[in-house]
C-alpha cells in the first residue's frame, strides 16, 4: 500500500494561527516519533525497504540533470563536470548584530533562474583555479563541485531558521575550508550586480550562500516510483506536482505555506482534503505528518481516538509559538 508523506518546513512570524483539519490529524495520529533528518524518514516510507538515502546535493545535482528519477523539471540538467564533493549552496539573507548573526524565519531565498545563472558565471569566473567551482541545478537551485572530497559536517538550513547561526557553522576536518569559502563569498556579494538588482526590485539582499547537503558527487542514487510536490531540493527531482495525482501511488508533499494563513484554505484542498480522502478510501495505508523534529502517522482509524483535544498545531509538532524549534522528545501519543 502506498504512503504520502506531508512535510511542513514554513516559519512563521508570531503571531501563529490555529488550523482546525491539521490539527484533527494529528490528534488523531496512531503514533508519532521524533525525526532529526526529515528527508531520510521520508525516504525510507515512501521508497521500497533498504532504500539507501544518498547525499542531498549528489540527488538534486545528478538526479535533476540525468532524468534518472522520476519525473525530473524540465531545464533541470547542469552543464558542469563531475567533480569529488558537492553540497547545496542555498541563497540566506542574515542579520547581523553587534553579538551575533541571526538567520530570520524569511532568511532562505528563492532565485530566479536568471539570477542563478548570472550568480554561477561570476563565480566560477572569480574564484577560478580554488579548486570549487558552482553549478545550477532545478529551478535555479546552486550547488558548489569542489575537486577534491570534503570531510565536513553541515546543517540544514531549516533547523537554523529564527536562531543564531553560531551553533550552525559547518565542523570537521575541512570545516576551515569552507567557512573561509563562506567568508569570501560574502565579500563578493556585497556590493555584487545581482544583489543591486534585487534591492532595486524591493528583495532582500543575498548576504551569503549556506552550505549543507553535502556528499560524494559519485554516490549511487535510487530509481524510485514516487511522486512528489514542493520546492524542495532533494524531493524535487522527483517532479513538482501542482495537484493531487489522480493515481496517486506514494509521494511526497512539501509545504511551504504556514497553517492558518491566507494561503492556507488552497494548501488543504489541494493536498490534505484529497489525502484524507485517498486514507478513508483505502487508496493510502498511512499519512505521514511532518514538521520540526516530529512526525505523526495517521491510519484509516482516524476517526477513532475522537477524545483527543486539539492543540495548536505548533505545540503538537514542538514548535515554540515564535516559530522556533523546541521539541523535548515529550509529544508522543498515547
Amino acid at each position: 500500500m502506498s504512503n504520502v508523506y506531508i512535510r511542513f518546513v514554513a516559519r512563521a512570524s508570531p503571531p501563529l494561527q490555529r488550523s482546525p483539519l491539521i490539527e484533527r490529524l494529528i490528534a488523531r495520529a496512531s503514533s508519532s516519533v521524533q525525526v532529526l533528518d526529515w528527508r531520510a524518514d521520508a525516504l525510507g516510507l515512501v521508497g521500497p525497504p533498504g532504500t539507501r538515502m544518498p547525499p542531498v546535493a549528489t540527488m538534486a545535482l545528478r538526479g535533476g540533470a540525468a532524468g534518472a528519477v522520476g519525473a525530473a523539471a524540465p531545464g533541470a540538467a547542469t552543464r558542469t563536470a563531475v567533480g569529488a564533493w558537492v553540497c547545496v549552496a542555498t541563497p540566506v539573507h542574515l542579520s547581523a548584530g553587534m553579538t551575533h548573526v541571526m538567520f530570520p524565519v524569511e532568511g532562505v531565498l528563492q532565485l530566479e533562474a536568471v539570477d542563478a545563472s548570472a550568480l554561477a558565471a561570476d563565480f566560477n569566473r572569480v574564484f577560478a583555479g580554488a579548486g570549487v567551482r558552482m553549478a545550477v541545478g532545478g529551478s535555479g537551485a546552486l550547488f558548489c563541485v569542489f575537486d577534491e572530497a570534503l570531510l565536513v559536517a553541515t546543517h540544514d538550513p531549516e533547523s537554523a531558521l529564527g536562531q543564531d547561526v553560531f551553533d550552525f557553522q559547518p565542523s570537521g576536518r575541512d570545516a576551515p575550508r569552507l567557512r573561509r569559502l563562506a567568508s569570501e563569498i560574502e565579500m563578493w556579494l556585497f556590493d555584487h550586480a545581482v544583489n543591486r538588482q534585487r534591492t532595486g526590485r524591493g528583495l532582500p539582499a543575498i548576504t551569503g550562500l549556506w552550505f549543507w547537503g553535502g556528499g560524494e558527487a559519485s554516490a549511487d542514487i535510487p530509481t524510485l516510483p514516487v511522486w512528489a510536490a514542493g520546492r524542495d531540493v532533494f524531493f524535487a527531482v522527483f517532479g513538482e506536482a501542482a495537484e493531487w495525482p489522480r493515481e496517486s501511488g506514494s509521494g511526497v508533499v512539501v509545504l511551504e505555506d504556514c497553517p492558518g494563513s491566507d494561503t492556507w484554505p488552497e494548501v488543504e484542498r489541494r493536498w490534505l482534503q484529497p489525502a484524507v480522502a485517498e486514507l478513508r478510501a483505502g487508496h493510502i495505508a498511512q499519512i505521514h505528518v511532518s514538521g520540526a523534529r516530529r512526525r505523526f502517522t495517521i491510519t484509516r482509524g482516524l476517526s477513532l481516538r475522537f477524545w483527543r483535544p486539539l492543540r495548536p498545531w505548533w505545540e503538537a509538532l514542538g514548535m515554540r509559538d515564535d516559530g522556533s524549534d523546541g521539541d523535548d522528545g515529550s509529544h508522543g501519543n498515547e
